[in-house]
């Protein structure tokens, strides 16, 4: 639960905000004006302060600048009844997270505070989203691999290790292992070890009873019992302090959590952990337990970079156009040969911010391959360095994707799909023939060679 400091001179405004946050499940506390704001500062934890601008005494910019100045301060948004340029800018300038007019209605300050605390606040499982948001988009030899480790996992309770660069989709399978286990229906908690302060990391694990430290005005339960009879997600446990190494291990053991201030309780919940990091070297340098290694990772599970999934990456493209425009854009053949050519060195999650980009920034049905002028060809690994595929391979399963799509939306009509992908209608009878694909899509099987002519 988060401590939220109200700072006000109006009582009636105090008192309102305090009850939608009691609401929202966060502890409000309050404060008249800047100075026992500042005092309570000086007695403990406060997760998030709510500064008014105009108050008599010190003024909301001095009050924002003397947090502001201190070690490790809490976020802080501005809320003000006389929004001007200046102030704003102001505001801004000297840290504040926003700067919002008066009044503020409980779905702006849901939002507001949600914003506030991205690393404190656990983040359950939504089904809504997922089949959009988190599906397991691609066919290559390396994601079909994972796939099937994925479902050899899902019933199992065994821990799991995810290993990968940054930006490959670890918190992606951790979910997909969850969705698709016996674990389903119960909660998924997912909790990033390098963006909470070692200090707060065991609160935030094991939970606290109130008052078991200065500032903890209120019980929390903490991840682990948050997730009871599902699954936590502990990323980038690579990044996780010595002395809380041994702490996890002990869970890990005996599966009890005993919360700061608290007695043992049991638990039963699923431990998926991942980092981007090489633990086995950071064993053999001393910086991560080697008994805490093996217990996590008693099944370890690489996830392939980008670069070595060079088959799926325009299907990954399409899908992310999919989210972020509607109807859904396609991909002319050079704007795919562009995203081809890049390295990817922030994986698939630099190849779906820039569909983002290109979604917001494009005007037409199409993204064109001018679309993506922001997108600088890169050298990436040769055919001999990518152990997934090959160049001449990934360019002929691009172009069956492309005939195939272009066939189905146009109900199988070859002059349609032809106008639709940019080329003659005589080259694609050709291409269909080489790739032995009929006009339903389905390929005949050991028919068609890689061509060295893309699209």
């Amino acid at each position: 639960m988060s401590v939220v400091l109200i700072v006000d001179d109006d009582a009636d405004l105090r008192e309102s905000l305090a009850e939608t946050l009691a609401d929202l499940g966060h502890t409000p506390e309050l404060a008249a004006d800047g100075a026992a704001a500042l005092a309570r500062l000086e007695r403990g934890r406060v997760d998030a302060v709510l500064l008014d601008l105009r108050m008599p005494g010190m003024d909301g910019m001095a009050v924002l600048a003397s947090i502001r100045a201190r070690r490790n301060p809490p976020p802080v948004a501005v809320l003000t009844a006389v929004p001007t340029a200046a102030n704003t800018i102001e505001a801004m300038r000297l840290g504040a997270v926003d700067h919002l007019a008066k009044p503020i209605g409980r779905a702006e300050l849901q939002a507001l505070v949600a914003r506030m605390l991205p690393s404190t606040t656990a983040r359950a499982e939504s089904p809504a989203v997922e089949a959009d948001e988190d599906a397991l988009v691609g066919g290559s030899a390396a994601m079909r691999a994972v796939q099937k480790a994925i479902g050899m996992l899902a019933d199992s309770d065994a821990s799991v290790l995810i290993t990968g660069e940054t930006g490959t989709g670890k918190e992606v399978v951790a979910r997909a292992i969850h969705r698709h286990g016996r674990r389903a229906a119960k909660p998924f908690v997912a909790l990033n070890c390098a963006a909470i302060p070692a200090e707060l990391l065991e609160s935030q694990l094991f939970g606290h009873t109130r008052g078991a430290f200065t500032g903890a005005v209120a019980d929390s339960i903490g991840s682990f019992r948050t997730a009871q009879g599902g699954t936590l997600f502990l990323d980038e446990i690579g990044d996780m302090a010595a002395p809380l190494q041994a702490k996890l291990l002990r869970v890990l053991q005996e599966r009890v959590v005993t919360p700061l201030g608290g007695k043992p309780i049991a638990i039963d919940v699923r431990i998926i952990s991942a980092t981007h990091r090489d633990l086995a070297a950071a064993v053999r340098a001393g910086r991560f337990r080697e008994d805490l290694f093996y217990r996590l990772g008693v099944v370890p599970l690489a996830l392939p970079a980008l670069r070595e999934r060079l088959a799926d990456i325009v299907e990954l493209a399409e899908h992310f156009l999919s989210l972020f425009s509607n109807p859904p854009r396609r991909l002319s053949a050079d704007a795919a040969a562009r995203l081809l050519a890049h390295s990817w060195p922030g994986n698939v999650r630099e190849l779906r911010n820039t569909m983002e980009r290109a979604a917001v920034l494009g005007r037409n049905a199409v993204i064109a391959g001018a679309d993506l002028d922001f997108l600088r060809p890169s050298s990436g690994p040769t055919p001999s360095e990518a152990p997934a595929t090959d160049l001449p391979g990934a360019v002929e399963r691009l172009e069956r994707a492309m005939i195939r799509r272009a066939l189905a939306d146009t109900a199988g009509n070859r002059s349609e799909a032809a106008r639709r992908l940019g080329i003659h209608r005589q080259l694609l009878h050709e291409k269909l023939r080489r790739y032995g694909i009929d006009v339903s899509g389905n390929p005949t099987e050991g028919v068609g060679t890689p061509d060295e002519s893309p699209l």
